[in-house]
This record gives C-alpha cells, sequence and structure tokens, in this order.
C-alpha cells in the first residue's frame, strides 16, 4: 500500500518514512501533490530489472532494416521567392 507524506513530515521523522517504505513505496508531497517516491533498495532493484536498457537514437536507427531497394524519388519543388515590397505607402495614414 502506498503511503502519504508531507515533505514537512519526511524531514521531521525520516526513521518512520523509512520504516513505512518497508511495506511500500511512500510518496513525499509538496503542496499536497506527489515529488518524490521513497522505496526499498529491493524495491528498486526489482524495477529496475525489467526496464530495458537505454539506446541512442544511433542505435535504433541502426537496427532498422535496409531501405536500399526501395525506389524514392520525390518531385522536385519549384519555389518562387519574392522579396516583399517595403516602400508601399498605400497603408500609411
Amino acid at each position: 500500500m502506498t503511503r502519504l507524506i508531507t515533505s514537512r513530515e519526511f524531514a521531521r521523522d525520516l526513521k518512520s518514512a523509512k520504516q513505512a517504505a518497508t511495506n511500500g513505496p511512500v510518496l513525499i508531497t509538496t503542496r499536497g501533490k506527489p515529488e518524490f517516491a521513497l522505496l526499498t533498495y529491493h524495491d528498486f532493484e526489482e524495477l529496475s530489472r525489467d526496464r530495458q536498457p537505454v539506446r541512442s537514437l544511433w542505435q535504433a536507427m541502426s537496427e532498422l532494416p535496409s531501405t536500399d531497394d526501395i525506389k524514392f524519388e520525390p518531385r522536385r519543388l519549384n519555389l518562387r521567392l519574392q522579396t516583399p515590397d517595403l516602400d508601399d505607402e498605400e497603408g500609411e495614414h
């Protein structure tokens, strides 16, 4: 069961918070909102063990299948750029 304690209670009575964490996570709140979680090292190891290792974007992209056999030739986009006329006197009052 998760127990909630305020950050003030946590600072005042660390021993009780640690004892409560042996029965499950303790959420430490600030202004009524959970901000930290206190849990036993055993519980932390259990949570950490189940996680996938973090990969970089480069590693993830390098594991994608090859796209050499896909033909991709996008149409050329013909943009006509124009310089705005900043000397337009119509808008002046």
